[in-house]
């Protein structure tokens, strides 16, 4: 074989096989980063919904904390009203 054959052989059947090699490679570091970034993603969605729970869970306690309080005073404000009205009778 001549060098012509070898070249002809390298520019039709090598270069195409090296494009396929390096745009393998560049693919799978491109799938690398997207699961890296999803995975990023996720964490902070996790994260971030721990935190609306936890906020959530405050304003209810704060909630029940001021109906409880609210309740309590209008129980005293009922009472008072009761010993009034048993007055007038």
């Amino acid at each position: 074989m001549d060098i012509k054959t070898w070249l002809d052989i390298i520019a039709n059947q090598g270069f195409p096989i090296a494009l396929s090699i390096l745009l393998i490679f560049r693919i799978d570091r491109f799938m690398q980063e997207i699961v890296t970034a999803q995975k990023e993603g996720y964490r902070q969605v996790l994260e971030n919904t721990k935190e609306i729970h936890n906020t959530i869970t405050t304003l209810n306690q704060q909630n029940r904390e001021y109906y409880s309080l609210r309740f309590s005073e209008v129980q005293k404000e009922l009472s008072g009203m009761k010993v009034e009205l048993g007055k007038i009778e």
